[in-house]
């Protein structure tokens, strides 16, 4: 039986020390092999053995970073993690290492190895030069020196983030267009006399209050305090971050941090992803003008004011405002369709038919919160478990504040031939049931809980040999990919017939409100896919050439991409999480999103629930991982080349072309 249970901070340090102790024992037994003896098990796999060991301690014990109540444990999770990353970048730079892998590589067998072996002897030299090996010794310390300051610096802008809190106090009367539903979920308090209604900055209070508000006063406000998330401190973290990393490019030779770290993924160069954003923003400028004006005319119509200017607090409030109207489209309303226990119902027999699982709830859970549940994967044919994967969908304070999939325990062969199970983890801030009301997901939360699942499944389902290309571990503008493409199941009238049923009467979700939110789904697509390019732009521009950078200045002068100015004495990169493990690479999610439509068109031609696609998908892609490129993926399960044909086409923008 897994245990993932919250530990004390003793445990913690206790564990922190014994990982480093038996991680250095084993890298001394690899180092003694002499030369002559190295093969694959004593050399390469006991690399892989190290390696296992880090991952495992960051996932039983530095994941609690992500989700633990008490700060002391978060804070004993943040130091374990910061030790065993340190650790694992001296690991990187040790010269009797280097030495033994390249003794390695001259053998015979070494040159011999195929597949995902030789991938990995591949991959562990290039990593050596990427690392500087080749430079003089003095210049391999700075690159050293400089990444250990990385590691310190996104602990330390992560911390912030998740730490950090604001909110407005608003009184009831306020409250106008938001539901009865939602208003009784927030926390009060009283001043003056007065009760007042608390709204955070966490996702479940801060995305329906800007979509439903209908004080813009208070949307502004609350806006506002969003793009200060992080505060001033993060501002000067990531400035220095930045510096640190054109440092490092410059010294292995890089013109900046986006060639280096593009170097190892699917777009390869700097000008490949500019000319990918640029032109997709220039097919999508058309759009973008007609959204405006469109969202500016709700405005005037629904204020009074024929010279209203619409403004950045204001295009979620008028975009839901004219898909109510036009579609009849209200996404609380739509919520009654989905409580949650049924989405979990509906998205468990979508995957299981899809893959060829079976999802088995185990009790108990052996987690580190209550309100988390645990699930083993079994294949459907033999029975035989594959991996388990636990469910935290609810927020509380100093927990992760987005949904994202984290690996606990990862996929690999062991020397025994048989298959180290994975663990996994989704994690999310849905709204949390209460003894009278169940947790009712926006049509947007159904699309990412199928989203996140489907990191659950590359994560859990993996067949890689290696860890270092088990589950999601492929190049960082594919890895979203197979989510993405996971996400059109909860547009499609036969999945969500079996589960969407009205919370109180039972009823399901009506055709016709279906098709409303099939149709409404490309509304407003120009201002939509403009944000994500400002992301990527912003992301790009920060990680050019040049170590200091003024990253407000930057982000206010890119912020018209979005169609709108960016607000007045605020930063909101301080709060861009992505800044931190996606540098330089937040362009894959628009990048890998072509993939995604593309790999769909399988499943659009021979059904949706077809197992045979869905099988043929889970051997081709979820179960290799990274042991091919990405591309070669794609082109597998497709039979051809990839286009941007079918993501042209979900964005309605074919005629849009240039």
């Amino acid at each position: 039986m897994i245990d993932y249970r919250c530990s004390m901070p003793e445990e913690i340090d206790r564990a922190q020390a014994e990982t480093l102790a038996e991680a250095e024992r084993v890298v001394e037994e690899i180092v003694r092999v002499p030369d002559g003896e190295r093969t694959y098990w004593n050399t390469l796999y006991r690399l892989e053995d190290v390696a296992d060991l880090l991952l495992q301690a960051q996932g039983r014990y530095g994941f609690l970073f992500h989700v633990a109540e008490d700060p002391a444990v978060r804070a004993a999770a943040r130091q374990l993690r910061e030790a065993l990353d340190k650790y694992s970048n001296e690991l990187s730079f040790r010269e009797d290492l280097y030495a033994a892998v390249t003794a390695y590589a001259a053998t015979p067998e070494a040159q011999a190895l195929t597949g995902e072996r030789a991938r990995l002897l591949e991959r562990v030299l290039r990593d050596y030069r990427r690392n500087g090996f080749g430079l003089p010794p003095e210049q391999r310390a700075r690159v050293k020196a400089l990444k250990d300051r990385l590691v310190e610096l996104q602990i330390a802008f992560e911390r912030n983030i998740e730490e950090y809190e604001d909110f407005i106090l608003v009184p009831r009367e306020q409250l106008a267009g938001l539901p009865n539903s939602y208003i009784q979920r927030l926390r009060t308090e009283e001043r003056d006399g007065r009760l007042l209604y608390r709204v955070s900055l966490d996702y479940p209070e801060f995305y329906p209050f800007m979509d439903a508000a209908e004080s813009e006063a208070l949307r502004r406000e609350l806006l506002v305090k969003f793009y200060r998330k992080g505060g001033h401190a993060n501002v000067a973290i990531l400035e220095e971050a930045i510096a640190v990393r054109d440092e490092l490019a410059r010294l292995l030779g890089y013109e900046s941090w986006a060639a280096y770290m593009l170097e190892v993924r699917m777009a390869r160069t700097p000008h490949a992803v500019q000319r990918f954003l640029e032109d997709l923003r220039t097919r999508l400028e058309p759009r973008l003008r007609q959204d405006l004006e469109e969202l500016t005319a709700a405005k005037r119509a629904h204020t009074g004011r024929p010279d209203a200017t619409l403004e950045l607090w204001d295009w979620r409030f008028y975009h839901h405002h004219i898909r109510k109207q036009r579609y009849a489209v209200d996404e609380f309303e739509v919520a009654k369709y989905f409580p949650l226990d049924a989405v979990l119902e509906g998205l468990f027999f979508v995957y299981q038919i899809l893959f060829g699982v079976r999802f088995e709830p185990v009790e108990p859970a052996n987690a580190w919160h209550p309100d988390v549940r645990l699930f083993r994967v079994r294949d459907a044919g033999d029975s035989r478990e594959r991996a388990y994967f636990y469910m935290d969908l609810f927020p509380r304070p100093g927990k992760y504040g987005h949904a994202a999939a984290f690996t606990l325990r990862g996929g690999r062969r062991l020397a025994d031939g048989s298959y180290q199970k994975p663990v996994s983890a989704i994690v999310a801030n849905f709204t949390k049931p209460t003894p009278t009301q169940p947790s009712l997901l926006r049509h947007t939360e159904v699309e990412t809980l199928f989203h996140e699942f489907g990191h659950i499944l590359h994560q859990t389902l993996t067949q890689a040999e290696c860890l270092r290309f088990a589950g999601s571990r492929t190049e960082r503008d594919f890895v979203e990919a197979p989510s993405q493409m996971l996400e059109h199941w909860v547009w499609l009238p036969e999945v969500l017939g079996r589960f969407a049923r009205h919370v109180e009467s039972g009823e399901p979700l009506p055709e016709a409100l279906l098709q409303a939110m099939v149709a409404a789904r490309r509304l407003h697509v120009g201002v939509l896919t403009c944000r994500q390019i400002y992301f990527a732009t912003l992301d790009l521009a920060y990680h050019g050439p040049g170590a200091q950078k003024d990253t407000t200045a930057i982000a206010r002068a890119l912020h018209p991409i979005t169609g709108f100015p960016m607000p007045e004495d605020t930063y909101w990169q301080a709060g861009f999480g992505h800044l931190f493990g996606y540098d330089a690479g937040y362009y894959g999610y628009l990048w890998s999103e072509v993939y995604a439509d593309d790999m769909f068109t399988r499943f659009e031609e021979a059904g949706p629930l077809n197992p045979d696609i869905g099988l043929e998908f889970r051997r081709t892609v979820l179960e290799r991982g990274g042991a091919a490129d990405g591309g070669e993926l794609v082109r597998a399960f497709l039979g051809r080349e990839p286009d941007l044909g079918a993501f042209l086409r979900h964005k309605g923008i074919e005629a849009a072309a240039p």
